[in-house]
C-alpha cells in the first residue's frame, strides 16, 4: 500500500513534484500519455474500410521503368600494379550514414591508387554502439567483389601499428587529415591527401562523412560508388537469416499468439478474403528522442515534453537547433516536423491501407514508447516488429546494438512489398536509393502537404482522404533522376542505371 501510494502522489499532489520536473522534464515527461491530436480524422478512419480495387491498386507492383540496374561491361577497371600507400577513414553517424561513408571510401581509394584499410566505425554518441564494420558487413564478400577495382586489408599492417583512433584522438598528427571539405572534389584528394600519403605511407581521414562530391566524378569512380553500394555492402549472415526469418513470418498468417489474444482477424476475414496476403509494408518511423529535439516542434505531450526535449536540445546540441526560431504552425506548413504514429497511421489509411493490412515497424526506440504508438496499433492491428515476430534467442545477437537492429530492418525494408518512411533521413535516403534501384514501390509523403493539412482542424475525412491520395500520386517510386549536388545514394539513375 505504501508503495502504491508513492507512485499516486504526483497525480494527487502534482505541485510538490513541480521543481522535479524541472530539474529532471524528462523523468515525468512520458508518464502522461498524449492524446490523439487529430480525434475528427482518426474516429472517421477507424470506421473507413477500403474497396478492392484501392487495395489491389496499392499492392500492385511497379511498372517497368525506363532505367533499370546495371553492371556496365564497358567499363572496365583494374588494380594499379603498386599501391601508393594505405588509407584510413573514420566514419561517424548512424549505420546509414557509415554506409554512404564507406562507398565513398572506396572511391577515394581509387582516386588515389591506395590501398584501404576496413574502415573504422566510430562509437555513436546517441546510441552507444560499438559495432565494428566486420560485426555488421561480410568482409570476405566485400573484399571479393571489390577484389578487381581496389586493393583492400583487413587490418594496419605491422609497421603502422601506432596509426590508430587513439592516437590520433590525443594529439595533432601529420598523418591525419582534419580539413577534408564537404563534397570535396578528386582534385582536392589528389593536392591534398596523396601528398601525405606519399611522405607516410599512410593517411588517415577525420571526420569522413559527406566528403566526396557527386558531381564532376570521373564514370569509373561514380560506378564503383554504385557497385560498392548495392553489390559489396552484404550484411553479416546471422542479420541475413534473422531478416530472412522475420520476411517469411510477415508474408505468412497471423501468428498464433495473436489469434489467442483477439479476435480482429476474424472481423477482417468476415469482411473480404485479405487483399494483402502474403504481402507487407515497412513503416521507418522515425520518431526517436533524437529526431524529434532537432526537430524543434510541438508533439503533444504538454509542458513536460516541451521541457524535456529542450532540455535534451541543449545538452547534445548546445542551441544549435535552426527550426527553433519557427513557430510549430510555420515548420508543419513547411513540412519540417516528422509525423507522430498518429499521423502517419492517418496517412496510410487515407492512401487505402485499412485494418487488414500487415505493417511491420522500422525504428529503434520510438519517443513515448507504447503509448505514442498505440493510436496507430488501433488503425493497423496487423502491426509487427523485431520483438514480436523473433524470440529472444534469435534477437539475442543483436539486443542493445543499434548498428545490428538497423541492419535487420533494412534488410526487411529492401524484401518488402511497399516501404515508407515518416520523415526524410538517412535510412529514408539509403533504402528509397536502394529500393529504387531494384524497381521496388515506396512511397515518399508530401511532408508539407500533410503539415498544412494537419493544421486545418475543420477538414473533413473525404477532403483529407483526396488531398492526400491526389497529393501523394506520383511519389510511390517513379523514377526521379538525380539533379546536381544531389546524392547518387538517394537518387541512382543515371549514374548507376542503364536503359531498360
Amino acid at each position: 500500500m505504501a508503495g502504491a501510494l508513492l507512485l499516486l502522489l504526483p497525480f494527487l499532489f502534482p505541485s510538490l513534484f513541480t521543481p522535479l520536473s524541472h530539474a529532471f522534464p524528462s523523468l515525468l515527461s512520458e508518464w502522461n500519455a498524449p492524446k490523439p491530436r487529430h480525434s475528427r480524422l482518426l474516429k472517421s478512419a477507424l470506421q473507413h474500410q477500403s474497396s478492392d480495387r484501392q487495395l489491389a491498386d496499392l499492392w500492385m507492383p511497379l511498372p517497368q521503368q525506363p532505367l533499370k540496374r546495371c553492371a556496365r561491361s564497358d567499363i572496365t577497371s583494374s588494380v594499379p600494379a603498386k599501391s601508393l600507400g594505405y588509407i584510413q577513414v573514420f566514419l561517424d553517424g548512424g549505420l546509414n550514414q557509415q554506409r554512404m561513408g564507406i562507398c565513398d571510401a572506396v572511391a577515394v581509394a581509387k582516386i588515389l591508387n591506395a590501398t584501404l584499410i576496413i574502415p573504422y566505425l566510430e562509437v555513436n554518441p546517441v546510441w552507444q554502439d560499438s559495432s565494428t564494420f566486420m560485426d555488421i558487413y561480410d568482409v570476405d564478400h566485400f573484399i571479393n567483389v571489390l577484389k578487381d577495382d581496389i586493393s583492400i586489408v583487413r587490418e594496419l599492417p605491422d609497421e603502422y601499428f601506432w596509426s590508430t583512433r587513439e592516437y590520433y584522438a590525443t594529439a595533432i598528427r601529420a598523418t591525419r587529415i582534419k580539413t577534408a571539405p564537404v563534397h570535396a572534389s578528386a582534385n582536392w584528394y589528389l593536392e591534398n591527401v596523396l601528398p601525405v600519403m606519399e611522405s607516410y605511407g599512410i593517411a588517415a581521414i577525420a571526420p569522413f562523412s559527406h566528403r566526396v562530391a557527386f558531381d564532376n566524378m570521373p564514370e569509373e569512380i561514380q560506378r564503383l560508388r554504385c557497385k560498392v553500394n548495392f553489390q559489396a555492402l552484404a550484411f553479416v549472415p546471422h542479420i541475413r537469416s534473422l531478416g530472412d526469418a522475420l520476411v517469411s513470418r510477415l508474408r505468412n498468417s497471423p501468428s498464433s499468439s495473436e489469434v489467442d489474444s483477439t479476435n480482429y482477424l476474424q472481423k477482417v476475414t468476415d469482411a473480404r478474403d485479405w487483399q494483402g496476403t502474403g504481402k507487407f509494408v515497412v513503416l521507418h518511423l522515425r520518431f526517436d528522442k533524437d529526431m524529434a529535439a532537432h526537430s524543434a516542434c510541438d508533439f503533444g505531450g504538454g509542458k513536460a515534453e516541451k521541457l524535456a526535449l529542450a532540455k535534451y536540445r541543449q545538452v547534445i546540441w548546445q542551441g544549435r537547433v535552426l527550426n527553433s526560431q519557427f513557430t510549430d504552425e510555420e515548420l508543419r506548413s513547411r513540412g519540417r516536423c516528422p509525423l507522430t504514429p498518429e499521423e502517419i497511421g492517418l496517412l496510410l489509411a487515407a492512401l487505402g491501407f485499412d485494418n487488414s493490412t500487415r505493417l511491420y515497424l522500422a525504428s529503434h526506440k520510438v519517443y513515448g514508447g507504447e503509448a505514442r504508438i498505440s493510436t496507430l496499433r488501433s488503425l493497423f492491428p496487423l502491426m509487427e516488429d523485431k520483438k514480436s515476430l523473433a524470440s529472444s534467442e534469435e534477437r539475442a545477437q543483436i539486443k542493445g546494438k543499434a548498428s545490428l537492429l538497423a541492419a535487420v530492418d533494412y534488410y526487411v525494408s529492401m524484401h518488402s512489398d511497399i516501404f515508407i518512411s515518416a520523415s526524410p533521413g538517412n535510412m529514408h535516403n539509403a533504402v528509397v536509393g536502394h529500393r529504387t534501384y531494384e524497381n521496388k514501390k515506396t512511397i515518399r509523403p508530401n511532408m508539407s502537404l500533410l503539415g498544412q493539412l494537419f493544421l486545418n482542424k475543420s477538414l473533413t475525412w473525404p477532403e483529407f482522404q483526396d488531398a492526400v491520395v491526389v497529393g501523394h500520386k506520383n511519389r510511390q517510386g517513379q523514377l526521379r533522376l538525380r539533379k546536381p549536388a544531389q546524392s547518387i545514394y538517394t537518387y541512382p539513375a543515371p549514374d548507376c542505371m542503364c536503359n531498360a
